[in-house]
């Protein structure tokens, strides 16, 4: 368990942060950046929650969980990416159980005949928006993983994350009824 008796440290006034392994990173890196575009998504995940209740509101409490998770295993460098008890790594499993949401969720959708914009309901718009955050931090971590090894495990999740959203923001949008179809050209 995480005990935090002070927020601040002052280790970072340097414009260097603390990563798990004890090294120092610069906060322009690309792993800074990625670590923090997931704390964004996560934040973006978390102002959806607070209109939701029911089973999604737990599959996005799990889904917080794993946001965390994978901020973790973004501070961890190294190639070695089996978790063990002092290394908290993504697993396939967690992508896994994404998919198995997405899934169940898509059964009861019709299947898409347009594009959709990102609207409908407030709690579609937010999830719009959280997955919009979420292919963000997508890049940021491929782009880290251009530079640096980067588990696998952590892309497929970040991967299959924002393809929940969409789905999700669907089944909320009354199982799509309320989904805003794109119109190509409509306003030549």
């Amino acid at each position: 368990m995480v005990k935090l008796n002070r927020i601040y440290t002052r280790t970072g006034d340097d414009g260097t942060t603390g990563l798990v392994d004890g090294s120092r990173c610069p906060k322009h890196s690309a792993r800074i950046n990625a670590m923090g575009l997931v704390d964004e998504a996560n934040s973006a995940i978390g102002l959806a929650a607070v209109l939701m209740s029911g089973a999604p509101g737990a599959d996005i409490t799990r889904i917080q969980n794993d946001m965390f998770d994978l901020g973790a295993d973004l501070a961890t460098p190294g190639e070695d990416f089996a978790p063990s008890e002092m290394v908290l790594r993504m697993v396939p499993s967690q992508a896994e159980w994404l998919e198995a949401r997405i899934d169940a969720l898509n059964e009861k959708l019709q299947p898409l005949t347009s594009f959709i914009l990102p609207g409908g309901t407030e709690l579609a718009a937010r999830l719009h928006v959280a997955r919009a955050t979420t292919r963000a931090a997508e890049r940021a971590m491929v782009m880290l993983a251009a530079e640096l090894p980067v588990n696998p495990a952590a892309l497929a999740y970040i991967n299959r994350l924002s393809d929940y959203l969409f789905v999700l923001a669907r089944v909320v949008n009354d199982n799509g009824k309320r989904d805003v179809k794109w119109v190509p050209g409509a306003n030549r």
